[in-house]
């Protein structure tokens, strides 16, 4: 049986209104989901403004620099301290000087003695810190002879703190010496690099061994490190 034309009309009105509403609802909820996802995009910490940060160095909370991987960075403290190293130069420049410094009539136990107050006194350093013998010596006297010198640090080259042998701290630097000789009224002039170094021994820096810059050993002991 056959609806009556108004019921029709009813019917798909109805329908209507069903299928507005239903895309109203979809319509809300995809504004909505869409808002949501921004936001939580930038709790995330989505933004792309760089932060003071980034790929640099931290500050922790007290001040301090921290590295990369987070960790503290702390100060070292140095091997040798500048007024340290002051003395121990002061040694080198002393003894070098000294070293290259006589005249014809110096006598070898008298001469030697304070130079080797400022060394180990062992007897490596016993044989380097000699006056020249032999013949050179009796040349020397001949000719009326003598030796002035001067020496002055070039730059450090090692400083150790030896904890395996315990033998201390030490320091080898570079010094050069510059010895003027004259020989019956005659002077020449002559300037070498040496590495000098230096051990501690009960507060005072001690010169351990010597050597020519680039050539060999001269009166270094076994724990001089040169």
């Amino acid at each position: 049986m056959d609806l009556p034309a108004e019921n029709k009309r009813t019917g798909l009105l109805a329908l209507g209104v069903l299928g507005f509403l239903l895309i109203a609802v979809l319509t809300v909820f995809t504004v909505f989901d869409g808002d949501d996802g921004g936001d939580d995009g930038d709790a995330k910490g989505g933004s792309a403004t760089p932060t003071a940060t980034s790929g640099g160095s931290d500050t922790g909370s007290d001040g301090e620099g921290t590295g990369g991987d987070g960790t503290q960075n702390t100060a070292v403290a140095p091997i040798v301290s500048a007024s340290e190293a002051l003395k121990a130069h002061a040694a080198m420049v002393q003894y070098m000087s000294g070293l290259t410094t006589y005249d014809h009539s110096s006598d070898a136990a008298t001469w030697s003695a304070p130079l080797l107050r400022l060394t180990t006194n062992d007897d490596r350093m016993k044989a380097a810190t000699s006056l020249p013998t032999g013949k050179e010596w009796a040349t020397c006297e001949a000719q009326q002879c003598s030796s002035k010198g001067t020496a002055v640090v070039v730059r450090d080259a090692l400083v150790s703190d030896d904890l395996v042998r315990d033998s201390g701290r030490s320091m080898s630097t570079l010094v050069e010496v510059t010895a003027t000789h004259t020989a019956d009224g005659k002077a020449t002039t002559e300037s070498n690099q040496w590495l000098v170094t230096v051990k501690e021994n009960d507060g005072d820096w001690i010169v351990s061994g010597f050597d020519v810059f680039g050539l060999g050993d001269v009166g270094a002991s076994d724990d001089s490190g040169v």
